[in-house]
């Protein structure tokens, strides 16, 4: 853990470095790729020594597959080596080296590369294979037209802003960074015209960069003094579950998991603050003119810690890796489309049961949520007051929902797990299947993918989700989606 914040405090100093002296006006892109990467892979070296190598051999292995296998099926094998070696790697550090230790966790950056290599290689496949008629709006606002060089390929893996904690972009996104053409891009999806010229201008990110390490701030000190006062293991303690009452218990139930979040935020942040820093991660303006530097934001803390629905509450977390599982398996997927991005979650996070517990968990709570946001919901809309006191229940229910299905994600092995949910008589786990058989799900309008039955609960995370789901209760404004379509159809000119 020192170890990672050390490495991250360098890398926010390397990237003020990166954006004043290799700026895109001042150096070629090879420089500035050849530069990122060495500087990733030294972190990566010093932070979990030798075996900083796997990061190098999933890329080089997933790299040589493009090459070989062609684009027809290259997204298939890619995703399954991928996934497959992270998996053999996660099966050798828990079971072999140190069951429910953190020591050399290097499996932390190889979900993230993982996460590029198998969403840039369906990309590849949708720019370089598929018709362009085929394709929905966001892939093919993402696809990419040409194979990328090994030291791109490498740089936008590897690089120091985010080989440690991420997050995930897109590799065009990561292209027109390096390029120096992102500001020109937004500046152009302000203006609306898409081939005007103009004098380019850098906004600063300077106070975004200062708002997001006050955040880290609080959040290391919350963490530091609250967090250790208030462990979830205490949910599962004999004496606890034996005297205190249920109100008691789900009180405790709540708090001591909005404790375990600050981690979280600490580090999703600082890797946001990272990538800023260096001048990525700009997405434009607001309809005041604010600058928005929450192009690859991996949370909304806001949003969360004030969620009235499970689907928002998924909305605003984890953000770049709800995307990655809406298109890579929730868009494409053949049959139960919410449970197999579900199993695929529960697999790229790790082989602890616990965490295969909490999504299938997650897989009734998000269907029961469903049913009774579409069902019952338009009852309690239509007056503010009666809206206030529904927004207050649903907030309510919504961080319990949470914090009980999150509990064996926290916990990690069975037996604990299954002792805190008989403790509390899988009381929600019967209560979703209730409201399953008793509310019908609504299912949305068949488009272009007949198993498109159910919405994916992060299907509006970002703007351009808002053009494939048309029905959806989105937490963006509508403003923002129109400029977004503007800069991706920008985007497949330019290129």
């Amino acid at each position: 853990q020192v170890n990672f914040v050390v490495c991250q405090l360098f890398a926010l100093l390397a990237a003020i470095w990166f954006r004043t002296y290799l700026h895109s006006s001042k150096t070629s892109p090879f420089i500035r790729h050849v530069v990122a990467t060495l500087l990733g892979l030294y972190l990566a070296l010093f932070c979990f020594g030798w075996y900083a190598l796997h990061f190098v051999i999933q890329s080089g292995i997933s790299y040589y597959i493009m090459i070989i296998i062609g684009v027809e099926n290259m997204h298939k094998y890619c995703f399954v080596f991928a996934l497959g070696y992270l998996t053999v790697c996660q099966i050798t550090r828990v079971y072999i080296f140190d069951y429910g230790q953190y020591s050399a966790d290097f499996s932390g950056p190889m979900m993230i590369i993982t996460q590029k290599i198998t969403s840039l290689a369906f990309e590849i496949h949708d720019g370089m294979f598929r018709k362009n008629e085929d394709l929905s709006p966001s892939q093919r606002c993402l696809a990419v037209r040409r194979m990328p060089s090994l030291l791109e390929y490498l740089s936008y893996n590897c690089n120091f802003m985010g080989i440690l904690a991420g997050p995930l972009c897109s590799y065009k996104d990561y292209i027109t960074f390096i390029e120096g053409r992102s500001y020109q891009l937004q500046q152009s999806e302000a203006n609306g015209k898409e081939d005007t010229k103009y004098e380019q201008t850098d906004p600063s990110p300077n106070i975004a960069v200062a708002q997001k390490l006050l955040i880290c701030g609080l959040s290391l000190l919350f963490h530091m003094t609250i967090t250790k006062t208030l462990p979830v293991e205490y949910n599962i303690d004999d004496n606890f579950r034996a005297t205190a009452s249920w109100p008691v218990r789900f009180f405790y139930l709540y708090v001591s998991l909005m404790a375990a979040r600050p981690k979280y935020y600490f580090a999703w942040t600082l890797a946001d603050a990272i990538n800023n820093a260096a001048g990525f991660g700009f997405r434009g303006y607001d309809k005041n003119g604010v600058t928005r530097w929450d192009l690859i934001s991996n949370l909304r803390i806001q949003q969360i810690e004030f969620s009235t629905s499970f689907k928002m509450f998924l909305d605003n977390w984890n953000i770049q890796t709800a995307l990655w599982l809406k298109r890579v398996c929730y868009e494409r997927a053949t049959f139960s489309p919410t449970i197999q991005t579900f199993i695929l979650s529960a697999i790229w996070h790790g082989v602890y049961p616990g965490y295969y517990l909490t999504f299938l968990t997650g897989v009734l709570m998000t269907l029961a949520a469903r049913a009774i946001r579409n069902n019952i919901r338009h009852y309690f809309v239509e007056s503010p007051a009666v809206k206030v006191c529904y927004d207050i229940i649903t907030w309510m229910a919504t961080q319990i929902a949470i914090s009980y299905t999150v509990v064996p994600f926290v916990l990690l092995s069975v037996k604990p797990s299954f002792t805190f949910y008989s403790s509390c008589y899988f009381c929600l786990h019967i209560a979703s299947i209730l409201v399953l058989l008793v509310f019908p799900l609504k299912r949305t309008q068949k488009g272009s993918k007949k198993h498109e039955t159910v919405q994916p609960v992060w299907s509006t995370t970002l703007g351009e989700e808002n053009l494939l789901q048309k029905n959806s209760y989105s937490t963006t404004n509508n403003s923002f989606s129109q400029k977004q379509e503007i800069t991706c159809r920008y985007q497949t000119l330019k290129q």
